[in-house]
């Protein structure tokens, strides 16, 4: 499973305006120029996500985006679907023998699992200096 910059672009988005939550809208552009991205391509992006309700739209001279809702309402699995589709790890899963069946399903489980339970407020309070001390930590 890969993320394209679609769905990473989109979470930068949501993070860069849960940081601002309750602040007033907040630009495209500002966010462009901070995270040194296109903000055609931005535009493109947050269209789906003011669709889907994650943002609104403020309009005028001191307009922007905002969230909806508060970030810790938003997880990180909301924006991805919204952005890349369900969230799949293979085609044709139905098709596999049962024990890689099982396999594909167990590793979807846990995809979603974490997207589903990192809230848009984690990401955004999240620093390198000083990371959650209850992290994810996976075992293979």
């Amino acid at each position: 499973m890969k993320f394209s910059t679609k769905g990473r672009y989109g979470l930068t988005i949501m993070v860069a305006l849960g940081k601002q939550y309750g602040e007033g809208p907040h630009a495209l552009r500002q966010i462009a120029s901070e995270h040194s991205l296109s903000e055609a391509y931005l535009e493109q992006i947050v269209s789906p996500l003011r669709n889907a309700g994650l943002v609104k739209s403020v309009r005028g001279a001191y307009g922007g985006y905002m969230l909806s809702k508060a970030p810790n309402e938003i997880t990180a699995g909301d924006v991805i679907r919204v952005l890349e589709g369900p969230i799949q790890i293979v085609e044709g899963i139905e098709e596999e023998a049962p024990p890689q069946r099982e396999l594909w399903m167990r590793i979807r489980d846990a995809v979603k699992n974490v997207l589903d339970t990192t809230t848009i407020e984690d990401l955004a309070k999240y620093s390198e200096e000083n990371p959650d001390t209850k992290g994810y930590m996976f075992y293979i």
